[in-house]
């Protein structure tokens, strides 16, 4: 049995930020600019800002914690539609669901910050929380609309003190920008191989009314995305492995045909038969006639997207109004209605069934037909195995491609209200408050999906028959006869009310300021349900796998405070500021109750230009209503019990804990402890789970050098370990951690087997009547450390061919990361797994040491022309059991990197027209070269190309690109 555990099963479903990040900004004055590119609010009309990780209005833009900042121009730039492919191109994160995720995939589009993980990643829109999407709690950042951004803020390490519960790896705050006037453009994007066309068109008005005492925005946007197959692509068209069962990559493939393959494992007399030498016989292309199946494969790849289709309709507003001098109200709308597919091969139909002999007759050869009235005659069994019956018991296997492909549809419709008020009690106090509701709704509809049930009564004579016998043997009546149309639902909603009181308490004397200080309260409840369709909750569907029911929901109420105190500032710049927060929670979830998070920080300004900064932080993240509600269901896996062994005596620690687990003692280590090799367990939610909990450490330097002006450097170390993470392990892990090492009834470990009342019987021996809840567990640890590195550099050169100064401005900017370590433990006492540097089916998605991404722009008049520069270092695979490369395969995927080119032109101050093209190079994953027997030739060391160690597309599609040279051109028209 295997214990490996992948750090997928961790992160649940998948922004190292540190220094401040720039991408290109145009012309602004310089306090605006440093307002942006400190994660500030420059809207406000006081003088102060209000930045990203803090409540706090102050004078400084500087923070002690680091935060990275992509300007809109990013967007606008690299030619993106979608906010996920912006963002999974920085450094801090590891790409989560993309739009090439097929399968695995939701549909959607999610943040995975740091690594870390989606479910701990706080995703906030104008400093609030944003509406998720399904149990797990997760935002899709399809929901978010990219032509409004002005900024998106990543704040480094925990941040619940500030916002409360998720924030472990830190926070994405995504600032939508006011519109005065009318703003309308679009987008086309199209591949050169003329493929997977993306399109948006998008239009915002906003303006002032009543004397400038209120403003209010509406806006739309239309995007249609259409899809790309694998088989479209050379290298994703075969799938491909191999190496893991030590043969050369080769085509791979599933040995489920659509020429039907049926294998028999009775005791009837094979000789003479096609069932002689192996058991199996396939159909060939002739209908009804089979022979002995010699290692047929069926390539399911090509009809799998490589991009998946997308239609969003978006629309929304936000608008403020100055009821009384000092006192405004205020509220934001959105909607969102999201459709996305996702498409694998026809349903491979697999397992017994029992077939009437005569009913089937009529579709097989006269030869093949008396080879099973052979197996029947000589069979010694009982029911559909007694001989002489005319029925037999066979393993079918048959691929249903005259239904079609499998296609999930997901329809998603979310919508968020937000209204407040805020304004001035005094000239030193301000206050805030506001309540937000968020749902939203998803159906899931599934095509091409078979009845078990109907397939069985088409073989044993209660239907009319059906012929699999062959390939394209089913008439579209018996297509109908045992296709099943299926969906599931999901409605989750938030609901938000908060109240806070910001301002300033007066100084300590040294010149530093004055002191900053919020405070407020919160009460946050979140509720979800998924709901399976019938009969994908019986079983009766092949196709798609089943989900349980889950229904569940929690609140807290939580008190919060900050404070920001300038101790000094002399007349040489010299400065220090120190800062604090914390927050306490109280939640409905007896097993959490009431917990505390906290953080602080400094920031000492030595000279004009040198900042040193550094902050701790204390996190939480309570579980999820999937983790915690979970549908519930009896599995039996294979494990021994520890109770049942020869080390299970009595009087030692093994043999106590076994008694207080309903073990008696006279019974310890007999074989009346376990029955058979399979144990029965619960499977699902955990209604007892607790918080994880994350200690986060940055330290870093600020280097804005006199001598050269327009150039910044920030460099930030970061550390961040997470405990007590939620994770599920197996019945056999369980066991151990909690009999052979833990031995305490009353720790965590041992809640499957001591928390929901006794699991065994008179004799000691587990049963199904209550039998132990193995779902997650608070038992594994992750961590993640590194450096953070920027450079932002702008100048003018003497060089112009569009303006009349002869000269043009030049920026650069750069944001690295150098990942240090990325180590999880699935539970105590597992071997801990490093993954920096790694990839593979430990450790999932690559993870670089070395990852920066750049751009150099050239601002000339009205023209911008603008490189970008991705870059990721090589990674090695994480399986030290395989050596891939004396297969034919990829044990070392090299350095990768990505160039882009954009031109953008003011045709006047109105218009402004963009094309680029990304992956100017056309780095794709190298096309296969076979030998005659479908083995891979060895040339393989150098690509992106995978086989068994792949996630999907014979690749990683999110973090290397798969659609290649890709072209875009865009307008936008002010007015």
């Amino acid at each position: 049995m295997s214990n490996r555990f992948n750090k997928a099963a961790l992160l649940t479903g998948t922004i190292m930020a540190g220094a401040m990040v720039a991408t290109p900004v145009y012309a602004q004055d310089g306090d605006d600019e440093a307002a942006l590119q400190s994660g500030a609010d420059a809207n406000r009309d006081d003088g102060l800002i209000v930045v990203t990780g803090s409540r706090i209005a102050q004078r400084n833009v500087e923070t002690a914690a680091p935060i990275a900042v992509v300007q809109d121009e990013e967007f606008k730039l690299s030619g993106t539609v979608n906010v996920e492919n912006v963002v999974n191109t920085l450094p801090q994160v590891v790409p989560g669901f993309t739009s090439n995720s097929n399968n695995p995939g939701t549909g959607t589009a999610t943040l995975n910050l740091r690594g870390l993980g989606s479910t701990r990643t706080m995703v906030l829109v104008n400093g609030r929380r944003w509406m998720f999407y399904d149990t797990a709690q997760i935002v899709d950042l399809n929901t978010i609309p990219s032509f409004l951004l002005d900024s998106v803020d990543v704040v480094t390490g925990g941040a619940s003190a500030v916002y409360g519960s998720d924030a472990l790896a830190g926070v994405v705050n995504f600032r939508l920008k006011d519109v005065e006037g009318i703003e309308v453009g679009g987008q086309y994007s199209l591949t050169q191989e003329g493929d997977g066309a993306r399109y948006n068109i998008y239009g915002a008005i906003g303006t002032s009314f009543d004397d400038g005492r209120g403003s209010a925005t509406v806006f739309a946007e239309y995007f249609n995305r259409k899809p790309i197959f694998q088989g479209d692509r050379d290298f994703s068209f075969f799938a491909l492995g191999g190496e893991t069962s030590r043969v050369p990559q080769q085509q791979f493939g599933s040995s489920t045909l659509p020429n039907g393959v049926i294998r028999y494992f009775g005791n009837g007399t094979r000789t003479g038969t096609d069932f002689a030498a192996n058991r199996a016989v396939v159909f060939d292309d002739v209908a009804g006639d089979f022979r002995t199946r010699t290692g047929d494969l069926y390539n399911y790849a090509p009809v799998n997207y490589l991009q998946i289709p997308q239609e969003r309709y978006l629309i929304g507003g936000y608008a403020d109004y100055e009821f009384a001098d000092g006192h405004e109200a205020y509220m934001e709308v959105s909607f969102v209605n999201n459709r996305v597919a996702q498409e694998l091969a026809a349903t491979p139909v697999t397992g017994t069934f029992n077939v009437d002999l005569g009913v089937i007759q009529p579709f097989l050869t006269p030869s093949d037909f008396a080879q099973l009235q052979q197996l029947d005659r000589t069979e010694t069994g009982t029911g559909a195995s007694a001989p002489n019956n005319n029925q037999l018991a066979l393993f079918l296997q048959r691929r249903t491609i005259e239904t079609g492909p499998r296609n999930s549809l997901d329809e998603r419709n979310a919508f968020r209200v937000l209204g407040g008020v805020r304004g001035s009690l005094t000239d030193w106090l301000n206050y805030d408050a506001y309540y937000m509701y968020a749902r939203t709704r998803n159906a899931n509809v599934q095509e091409g999906n078979i009845s078990r049930s109907a397939f069985q009564r088409g073989l044993d004579g209660t239907d009319p028959a059906i012929n699999i016998f062959g390939l394209n043997t089913l008439t579209p009546a018996m297509v109908n006869q045992i296709s099943i149309r299926a969906q599931n639902g999901d409605i989750s909603t938030l609901e938000v009310a908060n109240a806070a009181l910001s301002g300033f308490i007066g100084d300590l004397g040294f010149g530093g300021g004055d002191i900053g200080f919020a405070a407020g309260v919160e009460y946050r409840e979140v509720a979800s349900q998924f709901i399976p369709d019938t009969a994908l909750a019986s079983g009766d569907v092949i196709g798609f796998n089943a989900g349980s029911p889950t229904e569940g929901g929690y609140n807290v109420r939580e008190f919060f405070a900050e404070l920001n105190v300038p101790v000094f500032e002399t007349d040489g710049g010299t400065r220090l500021e120190l800062t604090g927060a914390g927050r306490y929670s109280d939640y409905s979830l007896n097993a959490i109750g009431g917990v505390w998070t906290y953080a602080g920080g400094a920031e000492l300004a030595l000279v004009d230009g040198i900042v040193l900064r550094g902050q701790y932080q204390r996190a939480v993240r309570a579980p999820n209503v999937g983790e915690l509600f979970g549908g519930q269901a009896i599995g039996f896996p294979g494990a021994t019990d520890p109770c049942g062994t020869a080390a299970a005596t009595p009087g030692s620690a093994l043999g106590n804990i076994c008694v207080a687990n309903g073990v008696p003692a006279a019974n310890l280590g007999s074989s009346q402890i376990q029955l058979n090799t399979q144990i029965p367990a619960l499977f699902g939610g955990n209604p007892l789970l607790q918080e994880e909990t994350s200690d986060s450490f940055t330290a870093g330097i600020v280097l804005q050098p006199s001598f050269i002006p327009g150039l910044t450097i920030t460099a930030d170390y970061f550390d961040i370990e997470v405990e007590d993470a939620i994770s599920t392990i197996s019945l056999q892990q369980s066991f151990d951690l909690c009999f052979n090492q833990v031995q305490n009834p009353a720790a965590t470990a041992c809640q499957p087997f001591f928390a929901f009342g006794p699991i065994r019987n008179a004799g000691g021996a587990i049963t199904t009547a209550n039998p132990p809840v193995l779902g997650p567990q608070n038992v594994a640890n992750l961590g993640v450390s590194g450096v953070d590195l920027q450079v932002n550099y702008t100048t003018t050169i003497p060089f112009s061919l569009l303006t009349d100064t002869g000269e043009q401005t030049v920026n650069l900017n750069f944001l690295g990361t150098w990942t240090e370590s990325a180590s999880f433990e699935a539970f105590p006492g597992a071997n801990v797994v490093e993954c920096a540097g790694e990839f593979g089916q430990t450790c999932g998605e690559p993870t670089p040491s070395f990852k920066w991404t750049s751009r150099l722009s050239f601002v000339d008049g009205p023209l911008t022309t603008s490189i970008r520069w991705r870059h990721l270092s090589g990674v090695e695979d994480d399986d030290d059991t395989v050596d891939y490369a004396a297969f034919n395969g990829v044990e070392r995927i090299p350095a990768y990197d990505l160039i882009d080119l954009t031109f953008s032109f003011d045709v006047n101050e109105q218009v402004t027209v963009a094309f680029g093209v990304n992956n100017l190079f056309d780095e794709l994953p190298q096309a296969p070269v076979f030998t005659a027997g479908s083995v891979v030739v060895q040339n393989q060391n150098d690509g992106t190309r995978l086989g068994d160690n792949q996630e999907q597309a014979n690749t990683y599609p999110s973090t290397y690109d798969v659609l290649g040279r890709d072209f875009f051109v865009s307008a936008n028209f002010r007015f």
